[in-house]
C-alpha cells in the first residue's frame, strides 16, 4: 500500500488579459436537435448560423449561447 500527501492551496481564476490570449469565441446550439454552429471570434457568425438553421427548420426556437472566454489560473501566494 502506498502512502501520499495531500496539501491544499490557493488558486485565483479571472479573465486572461495578456494580449497574446486565445480570443474569445461564440457559438450556438439548437436546443431541440443539439445541432452547433461553428466556434468563431465574430458573434454575428453565430446568429447567422441561427438564421439558417430556423430557416432549414421552422419548428427550432431554441437556442443556447456558447461564450469561450479565455481564462488564468495562478496561485496568489506563490
Amino acid at each position: 500500500m502506498s502512502r501520499g500527501f495531500l496539501r491544499r492551496e490557493r488558486w485565483a481564476i479571472a479573465p486572461d488579459l495578456k494580449p497574446d490570449r486565445e480570443p474569445t469565441a461564440y457559438a450556438v446550439e439548437c436546443a431541440v436537435c443539439l445541432a452547433r454552429s461553428p466556434q468563431a471570434e465574430e458573434q454575428t457568425t453565430a446568429q447567422d448560423w441561427i438564421f439558417e438553421h430556423a430557416g432549414r427548420n421552422p419548428s427550432h426556437h431554441t437556442y443556447r449561447a456558447i461564450t469561450i472566454e479565455p481564462l488564468r489560473a495562478w496561485r496568489p501566494d506563490a
